[in-house]
């Protein structure tokens, strides 16, 4: 083992294997949460959840990050599982394992493609947003247990007498995770406020939501087998579309939450490496009847905070989640939910940008622009994939403003009979108007040149707008002439712009020496 490999693995054991234990917890009301969402049994998610940290922890590019199932995925799978059964009862899961099995072959396929190199494209407002959101949607997500959902009343799930209660819990679990590190470290703060609240609500009795209010927790491991679909192109076509968009959305998230812990540790990490474990991960998760997933941004956030540097948090968490729900079952299912909302609380204000937004009176509009409605598109849809592309999409228009104006054509009258115009500048589909505007196309001198020597033409748009500008003049009877273009830009002039024998002059000429 070299030494790179063991500093991967062997860092602060003590600190590692507590903070992946802290973070088990954490995992698993949204595991289980992300089933419901996507149909299936509270197990699927809490096998996917145990299988993926493993895997991960060993085959990951990322150290230390937290892999399980998530919403974003969730959200996806919804579709399929509702078609799988309107093909026969019980087959919903079984077409989500298949989904599950073909997202891990493509996000392979992905990772030897390099597909993250694509990622450098997403700017820095639009991943602030992309946090941003993801910590409102965890906070969101635990107003039912509050009581505090106004707008979907039916999801609230404690009565009016227990609130009382469970504020009063809520606040002292809080206490407890924020207060404690001022004393100690030793121990994660927020195992501390798990276990001293768990036990003061066992010990007084309290009539509270536990995790067993949501749904069964799994007695047994889970046992390795093919999904029960015919493999045939019926069922590819039916698993294809969902699992395609799993694996690019899961992989869109992974690479930012690599990104925010990169950031965080001040380290670089291998993203398609990542890509690679992720769909071997998403492969033995579907194999073991457990969802499709991606990185956890909360909980990885919380697994760097709580001292996890190593592989050795991510693989803790793993184990920790399925010695709980195996050897602690009784015990992790009275664990109250107003315990558990504070730990997110926790998460929710960790993964925020906090810096982003206070610094929203000096950033620039467009940077905020972005930041904003990535949030809003996120939060409205809970769909962080769409907020992303709506933040990426906004952003590339807001630059292309900026870019298009960048571009200048100055005019001098050299004689009665012969005007120069000179380009500086990006002449491409967005700055195309600026250049037109640029020229007076209602003049026309005996002889127009046109030089480009600080111009480059990018696309076909450059090269209809200049092909534009020369027709108008020549219609008018003048002689135009356009000089010192770059090679590159000659090569596409030639390739698509106008003809030569159409009249006069009016292809490139070479640039001037």
């Amino acid at each position: 083992m070299t030494s790179t490999t063991l500093r991967e693995w062997w860092q602060r054991p003590h600190r590692d294997l507590l903070s992946g234990l802290v973070v088990a917890f954490a995992m698993i009301p949204e595991a289980i949460a992300f089933s419901g969402i996507a149909g299936v049994a509270p197990e699927v998610g809490l096998f996917g959840a145990f299988v993926l940290s493993m895997v991960l922890a060993v085959l990951g590019g990322r150290v230390a990050m937290i892999t399980s199932a998530t919403g974003s995925t969730a959200l996806l799978m919804t579709g399929l599982v509702q078609q799988g059964e309107l093909v026969g009862p019980g087959l919903g899961l079984q077409y989500l394992l298949a989904a599950g099995i073909v997202t891990g072959l493509l996000q392979i396929a992905w990772g030897y493609l390099k597909l993250a190199h694509q990622m450098r494209f997403v700017p820095q407002p639009v991943m602030a947003g992309f946090v941003n959101a993801l910590a409102l949607l965890i906070l969101l997500a635990q107003l039912p247990q509050l009581g505090l959902d106004v707008f979907h009343p039916e999801t609230v799930t404690v009565g009016g007498g227990q609130l009382p209660v469970v504020w009063g819990l809520t606040a002292l679990s809080l206490g407890i995770i924020y207060l404690l590190p001022r004393l100690t470290r030793v121990v994660p703060s927020a195992l501390v406020a798990i276990v001293v609240c768990t036990g003061l609500a066992i010990r007084l009795d309290l009539d509270l939501p536990t995790v067993s209010s949501l749904g069964t927790l799994p007695e047994g491991l889970p046992r390795l087998g093919l999904p029960r679909v015919p493999f045939d192109f019926s069922t590819l076509g039916l698993v294809l579309p969902t699992a395609l968009a799993i694996s690019l959305v899961g992989l869109m998230e992974t690479f930012l939450t690599q990104d925010i812990l990169d950031d965080m540790t001040d380290t670089s990490s291998p993203k398609n490496r990542e890509a690679r474990g992720q769909g071997i991960g998403n492969i033995v998760s579907s194999l073991f009847g457990g969802m499709a997933g991606c990185a956890l941004v909360g909980q990885s956030v919380m697994n760097i905070n709580n001292g996890g540097r190593s592989r050795l948090s991510t693989l803790a968490a793993g184990a920790s989640l399925l010695l709980m729900i195996l050897l602690a079952r009784d015990w992790v299912a009275r664990i109250p939910m107003a315990t558990l909302v504070a730990v997110m609380i926790m998460i929710a204000v960790n993964t925020a940008n906090l810096r982003s937004i206070r610094d929203i009176p000096v950033a620039p509009k467009s940077d905020t622009s972005v930041m904003l409605v990535t949030v809003a598109i996120t939060v409205i849809t809970h769909n962080l994939a769409i907020g992303l592309l709506a933040g990426v999409a906004l952003a590339g228009i807001l630059f292309s403003r900026k870019v298009a104006k960048v571009i200048q054509v100055e005019s001098e009258l050299e004689s009665p009979e012969h005007r120069v115009y000179t380009v500086r500048g990006q002449l491409f589909f967005v700055s195309s108007i600026y250049f037109r505007q640029g020229f007076e196309l209602h003049e026309h001198p005996a002889l127009v040149t046109i030089d480009m020597a600080d111009a480059h033409l990018w696309d076909q748009s450059g090269v209809a707008v200049l092909d534009q500008v020369i027709r108008r003049l020549r219609l008018g009877g003048s002689d135009v002439r356009v000089i010192n273009l770059n090679p590159e830009s000659t090569n596409l002039f030639a390739r698509i712009g106008i003809a030569p024998e159409a009249g006069g002059r009016g292809g490139p000429e070479a640039p001037a020496h």
